[in-house]
């Protein structure tokens, strides 16, 4: 058995090309540019680094970023603010605020106050429970970039046993949901679930999504399964011990080049998908 590679980069590369002709036929259409505003609380470097690559996508495309940088201290009250007058911008098509925010901020509450036309990261509750119902919405952009690169090779998924590692609101839970509603039985795991490897060894498809480096073991993944790999933690290594499985399984994302490139170009589309909706 030949076993695929999920190439994330590769596949973002291409979203990108028909992305840059969307956005040039919006501005001849409509002679207004989609921008994104990103916005950072605090300074730590990781959610700085991943602020500035949003803002570079944006320019491979045609697109423009607003990056607005608040300081540690900023109230729940402020950032609320914030995000009520980029609500309110008609020049914003998109928001995004960057996750991790100071631990002082009520984050839920913030994620929520995004409009939902302009949710394009797919991270409120109100996004979250209309897509859950199959109502149209952003999905959370990583679950969301995942499906779109298992749609690209073409990997059918009625019928599959799902098992989805993680919990999280932002991407284990979503994911299951899409799953869900493609046809797919899905089981929830997470951190704490009890005989974790046998709900494993039953599945076609695994995703892991646990935020704990290596913790899903190879030898609890069979033979042909389709391993989707949404970990990144230093060093180049993601949530399931994938070396072991490059000969064996149907098809795996690698890492890094696998979810991270999908996540970033979903973020773009779904901007772009709101401007295209919103700019007459």
């Amino acid at each position: 058995m030949t076993t695929l590679i999920l190439d994330g980069k590769h596949i973002s590369q291409g979203m990108e090309k028909d992305m840059a002709l969307r956005v040039q036929q919006l501005k001849e259409r409509s002679g207004r540019t989609p921008i994104l505003a990103t916005l950072l609380v605090g300074n730590d470097p990781a959610s700085a680094t991943y602020v500035r690559m949003k803002g570079e996508a944006c320019k491979r495309i045609g697109m423009q970023s607003l990056p607005i940088h608040l300081p540690e201290n900023t109230s729940t009250q402020s950032l609320l603010k914030a995000i009520e007058d980029l609500n309110t911008n008609k020049d914003v098509q998109g928001i995004l605020l960057q996750h991790p925010v100071p631990p002082h901020i009520d984050e839920r509450a913030c994620f929520d106050a995004i409009a939902v036309t302009k949710d394009v990261d797919g991270v409120g509750c109100p996004g979250f429970g209309r897509m859950s119902m199959g109502l149209p919405a952003f999905g959370s952009a990583t679950p969301q970039g995942i499906m779109h690169l298992l749609a690209a090779y073409a990997l059918p998924l009625r019928g599959l046993h799902a098992v989805v590692v993680g919990r999280s609101p932002i991407l284990g839970r979503p994911m299951a949901m899409m799953l869900l509603a493609a046809d797919c039985t899905v089981t929830i795991c997470h951190s704490r679930t009890t005989s974790l490897e046998q709900h494993l060894r039953s599945a076609d498809l695994i995703v892991g999504a646990v935020g704990k480096p290596r913790f899903i073991q190879s030898d609890w993944i069979p033979d042909k399964a389709i391993v989707i790999d949404a970990g990144y933690h230093p060093g180049g290594i993601g949530d399931i011990d994938l070396e072991p499985l490059k000969q064996r399984v149907r098809a795996y994302t690698p890492v890094p080049g696998g979810v991270g490139p999908m996540t970033i170009a979903t973020l773009m589309l779904q901007t772009l998908t709101a401007a295209e909706q919103n700019i007459v």
